[in-house]
């Protein structure tokens, strides 16, 4: 499997998925923090990728993504942006509305 089809299969399988510098519980850059802060604060689970511990995702994902910075969040297999565009979305309300339509959007 290419690193290109392990990304693509990462996104396909996890509805909510922040590539990341560290853990959701030991963040490794103050922007990492920043959007696991807002990700947590809307209350739904996430997926990670710890890019620190993927060397190969972190040189490839910014050329998949056509995005050259981490934190990335995806939801629903679409890029949503870094650290400061899920910020503003937390601060305007439409993160959590994303989550939650996207969470409904998959519920059995």
């Amino acid at each position: 499997m290419s690193i290109f089809q392990k990304i693509k299969k990462q996104i396909q399988d996890n509805i909510i998925l922040i590539y990341m510098k560290g853990t959701p519980e030991a963040p490794s850059c103050g922007f990492s923090a920043q959007a696991v802060q807002a990700l947590s604060f809307c209350g739904e689970k996430f997926a990670y990728v710890n890019i620190l511990e993927n060397p190969d995702i972190r040189s490839e994902l910014p050329k998949y993504a056509n995005w050259p910075t981490f934190p990335q969040l995806w939801i629903d297999g679409e890029l949503i942006g870094g650290c400061s565009i899920i910020l503003e979305m937390l601060e305007n309300g439409e993160l959590k509305k994303l989550i939650l339509k996207v969470k409904k959007k998959y519920q059995t």
